[in-house]
């Protein structure tokens, strides 16, 4: 019986396992890839993390896993399946939750969740299709594919920005396709984007499919406000158009709201007693890897009032 199962090992889950190592818990981390890190591994340069400017995500995912580690935190690696409430606990005793994955089953008296969120698709004709032969989720996994060549990205938020920057670097154009005629995206980020003389944003306008045979030849772009089409010649396509939590395993266990966010307050509290969702995977406002950390280390407090019956 552990006091608490971590799933997810990203920012907020590995911040977890190194409070609730601290915090003397008996605890494991359940993750479902063996390299820890979450979505910061595929991020090029991490640059607003505290006293680590332009640390690659790769690396900042490694130096949290380590330190990890170093305090002993144990991590299985599985897909988990479902999380079933054995008993619902009294004054005196905790619930106890089993946590089953596609290897094996673990019982504990709380759980975490954070599991993250992944890459939401904009779901034109083409995108499935050409999916790996031009199109793409991850600017920093596929840009060297299509160096001196045009490449474009569909967003406008602070992950869009950032992708048609680093693309920039090695394109010969980048076009930023936008709905809208201002950017989400951080303002020191929109000032670098905006300086770059092979970077072109398209406002007011949306992909309505991704042309090709066999790999990306261009994108039909139409603008919203006067229904003009227009085709844009490429051979990438890389969408940024948000994220969709992975929370499909816990959605009959904790509340969700409308995006499938799970509800829980600052406090990383859901509706089930003893269940707590740090991360990407919860309702907030802000999601960034300071946040995620942050979040991890409200979850184990958060625990450990739990456990103690402070709460």
């Amino acid at each position: 019986m552990y006091d608490t199962i971590i799933i997810g090992a990203g920012p907020a889950g590995l911040s977890a396992a190194i409070y609730g190592i601290r915090a003397q818990l008996r605890l494991i981390v359940l993750e479902q890839n063996p390299m820890s890190g979450g979505q910061i591994v595929d991020t090029y340069e991490v640059d607003n993390y505290p006293g680590l400017p332009g640390l690659s995500g790769f690396d900042l995912a490694q130096n949290m896993r380590d330190h990890a580690d170093k305090l002993g935190a144990m991590f299985k690696t599985g897909d988990v399946t479902n999380i079933i409430c054995k008993s619902e606990g009294d004054e005196t005793t905790a619930p106890c939750y089993t946590v089953q994955t596609t290897k094996e089953s673990f019982d504990t008296k709380t759980v975490i969740l954070a599991t993250g969120a992944t890459h939401a698709h904009l779901g034109v004709p083409g995108e499935a299709e050409l999916s790996g032969a031009g199109v793409s989720y991850c600017a920093t996994c596929d840009g060297a594919f299509f160096r001196g060549k045009t490449a474009v990205v569909v967003g406008g938020g602070d992950v869009a920005v950032e992708d048609a920057i680093f693309l920039a670097r090695g394109c010969e154009k980048v076009y930023l396709i936008h709905r809208r005629d201002e950017l989400r995206a951080a303002k020191i980020l929109q000032k670098e984007l905006l300086s770059l003389p092979n970077a072109e944003v398209v406002w007011d306008s949306v992909v309505t499919s991704v042309l090709g045979t066999g790999s990306v030849e261009g994108v039909t772009v139409e603008n919203v406000k006067t229904g003009e089409k227009r085709i844009i010649d490429c051979s990438a396509c890389f969408m940024a158009v948000g994220i969709t939590p992975r929370a499909e395993y816990c959605k009959n266990l904790v509340e969700t709201d409308e995006k499938g966010f799970v509800r829980a307050d600052e406090s990383t509290q859901t509706n089930r007693p003893g269940v707590f969702a740090a991360g990407d995977i919860r309702t907030k406002r802000l999601r960034q890897v300071i946040t995620a950390a942050a979040d991890g280390a409200c979850a184990i407090t958060s625990v450990t009032d739990f456990l103690t019956g402070k709460v």
